[in-house]
């Protein structure tokens, strides 16, 4: 995938072939998301067009509210998924004052047409950019351009969206979040040297740096864990395949932190981690970027008395793991 960060038009590369262009900040790549994606690239294709995306640094309610949500997805994530959509070309803009005032016309013309060669655009139901959201689809049709809509997306009965999302998301309820995502909720970050105690208990884990991502709740939970370099994919394999079993503990580390704190006298720290435990695995992760997919809540985060009952829960978490995850591969 091509990814261009640009400030102004002056910054855009040559342009691609024509192309299909859909606009957003496409948090969370849900289902409403991904039917965009899939009409923009089944519409590129016919046409011999670059499908291709417009997004944002940031998300936009920084700048128009003082604070944004937390994401589902950082940046990073959003085009490893663009990606996978089979999106071709990402351009990333940074949302500024400039970019907040500029109309819905100049916006198209500049960026779209003139600096990607727009042959048409696929945009949601309720899509609306520039200035006072005035580029919704029917006034960017009235003013001459190729304009695809896509209807809402339903799920029991409720539009799919990203503040749903993150509301399932935050309550735990793992199910639901899946259910207007497509797929398991997830968070992505690069492994990150810590304190390799899980190795000493037997258990070594991937402690990873998130980046602002929104996360679940404390406590462990059944996971699957994708390597992201494709590089790191096994040589043919399929996307499930590539899936590692994996035990997630998202906290405070209160059995470690404890100990530690006793040993050394200082405050105890909230910090919250995420650590993963791969089952069956053996090689170096660090410096890498994971995808860790939460499939079930295993437990809430508990302390225990010492590290070696610790150990002996975290014996049971994997065995339940284990049979969680083979339930969930096996044929329906």
């Amino acid at each position: 995938m091509r990814t261009t960060h640009a400030c102004d038009a002056a910054e855009l590369p040559p342009a691609p072939p024509p192309a299909v262009v859909s606009v957003g900040v496409f948090d969370g790549v849900h289902l409403g998301h991904q039917a965009i994606l899939a009409a923009n690239v089944a519409r590129a294709a016919a046409t011999e067009s670059a499908p291709t995306v417009v997004t944002f640094g940031r998300h936009p309610k920084a700048l128009l509210l003082g604070r944004a949500p937390r994401t589902l997805t950082t940046l990073a994530h959003r085009l490893e998924l663009f990606q996978r959509a089979g999106i071709a070309h990402t351009v990333v803009l940074p949302f500024s004052e400039a970019l907040r005032s500029q109309s819905a016309e100049d916006f198209t013309r500049t960026f779209l047409e003139d600096g990607l060669a727009a042959s048409a655009l696929v945009l949601g139901f309720d899509n609306k950019f520039g200035r006072d959201r005035e580029g919704t689809p029917e006034a960017l049709a009235a003013l001459g351009h190729t304009v695809q809509v896509v209807p809402k997306v339903l799920v029991n009965g409720r539009a799919v969206s990203s503040t749903a999302i993150r509301e399932a998301v935050s309550l735990g309820d793992l199910p639901a979040a899946a259910s207007m995502l497509g797929r398991p909720p997830s968070v992505f970050g690069e492994v990150v040297a810590g304190r390799r105690l899980g190795r000493e208990l037997g258990f070594p884990t991937a402690n990873l740096d998130l980046h602002h991502e929104l996360h679940p709740p404390a406590g462990v939970y059944a996971t699957l864990v994708r390597r992201t370099e494709p590089a790191r994919a096994p040589q043919g394999s399929s996307d499930s395949a590539s899936l590692l079993p994996s035990v997630t503990n998202i906290g405070h580390r209160p059995t470690v932190e404890g100990e530690r704190d006793r040993s050394s006298g200082r405050q105890s720290s909230q910090r919250m981690t995420i650590e993963t435990h791969l089952l069956d695995f053996e090689e170096d992760l660090y410096g890498e970027h994971l995808e860790v997919l939460f499939l079930a809540n295993l437990r809430p985060e508990e302390h225990f008395p010492n590290l070696a009952a610790l150990t002996d829960q975290i014996g049971r978490d994997v065995a339940q793991a284990r049979k969680l995850l083979a339930a969930d591969s096996a044929p329906s």
